[in-house]
């Protein structure tokens, strides 16, 4: 069952990995967007550590952990002004899903570079008519003797300018039924075909957004993730780590907007007293705090749900740790704006850049709609309106 005291190996990897959080900071984080540069230095050394595959199993370079792990690693990272955003997908979808569904060859060739930061893999699921809706997905793979022919466009997909692979989700055809099933597989960034294009986006992040052009990319049979038959499990293998992740980053954001505040807080004197001696500041500070608290608290449930192998449960507790983590997320970053005033907008506080990020724990991987929709009808059991 899920325990409330963190044990003491947790304890020690959160110290450690605060402390190299610490040492690169928000202002190493600044440093790498002004130049247009990934967080190779921070990315690099976390690999040597063993911190970016902790959950990846032993026999291939990883730690033996979990996602448990994992999401304290990016909390950690994030509540030190440097989060890696390429955590959520890199180890905690592509390599969950390689780990408990690929070939041995596939998990000897992938599995030690993803643990040890020398490769980085994307993931490709949405698309421009295809956002929630995965049964939309056009991508569709077809066999041409015994390769796969893969075609179709995705958007949004982050780091593939960093990534030596791309998993895709397509679709290939039933033969007994004809009709289109998820399937996965692992595409090359430099495999003929492939065509990628950067999003211009407002928000300012060291991992840039592309839209991807798939043009009858050539894929060996090897190509392949798991069962052909058994996508949707594979798929959903992945998406619930990747929202246990986004709840981490939502806290870990969060956590460092709090502790900036509060320090502003505590030292920011007008009248007599600084400014947090005032009700008005402290208690949203405070409430903003129990907020971040609750939301890791739901986390914890849904990374322990997912290591204890029920995936049905950690659904549920991965949608509604990814929900409460977005908004605790969004109202401690803007509350920790407001105690700032005029300096939260500035530069040198850093904070005001937040703002836009913290809206992506909001929107992505799923919309908060969406997480209600789910909690709606798969909890409550209420009927569906769509």
């Amino acid at each position: 069952m899920t325990t409330l005291v963190e044990s003491e190996e947790h304890k020690a990897l959160r110290a450690a990995v605060s402390a190299l959080g610490n040492r690169y900071g928000r202002d190493y984080v600044a440093r790498t967007l002004a130049e247009g540069k990934p967080p190779t230095e921070l990315w690099s050394e976390a690999g040597k550590l063993g911190y970016l595959g902790v959950n990846l199993p032993e026999e291939y370079g990883g730690g033996g952990g979990g996602i448990s792990e994992l999401s304290i690693v990016l909390e950690e990272l994030g509540a030190a002004g440097s989060p890696l955003l390429m955590l959520v997908v890199s180890p905690a979808i592509c390599g969950t899903v390689i780990s408990r569904f690929g070939t041995e060859a596939q998990k000897r060739q992938w599995l030690p570079g993803l643990a040890d930061g020398t490769k980085l893999m994307a993931f490709g699921i949405t698309e421009p008519d295809a956002g929630s809706n995965s049964h939309r997905i056009t991508t569709t793979a077809r066999r041409d003797g015994t390769d796969w022919l893969l075609t179709g466009r995705k958007v949004f997909i982050s780091g593939v300018d960093m990534a030596d692979a791309v998993l895709i989700v397509g679709r290939t055809e039933d033969a007994r039924t004809g009709r289109l099933k998820p399937c996965l597989f692992i595409v090359p960034t430099d495999a003929p075909g492939f065509g990628k294009r950067p999003i211009d986006m407002e928000l300012k992040a060291a991992e840039k957004q592309f839209e991807l052009v798939l043009d009858d990319v050539r894929l060996s049979a090897d190509a392949l993730v798991g069962d052909e038959d058994a996508g949707l499990l594979q798929l959903f293998a992945g998406l619930n780590p990747e929202r246990i992740m986004t709840a981490a980053f939502g806290v870990g954001m969060g956590r460092y907007a709090l502790g900036r505040a509060i320090e502003y807080a505590r030292d920011r004197t007008v009248w007599k007293t600084p400014i947090g001696a005032h009700q008005a500041i402290a208690h949203p500070l405070a409430q903003a705090h129990i907020d971040l608290e609750l939301a890791r608290l739901m986390m914890q449930k849904a990374a322990h749900l997912y290591d204890a192998g029920d995936d049905i449960g950690a659904g549920e507790a991965a949608n509604m740790a990814k929900y409460a983590a977005g908004e605790a997320c969004v109202k401690a970053v803007d509350q920790a704006v407001h105690t700032l005033g005029g300096n939260g907008l500035t530069r040198e506080f850093g904070l005001a850049s937040l703002v836009t990020a913290a809206r992506v724990a909001r929107i992505a991987p799923v919309s908060r709609e969406m997480i209600l929709n789910y909690v709606s009808h798969q909890t409550l059991g209420l009927p569906k309106s769509y």
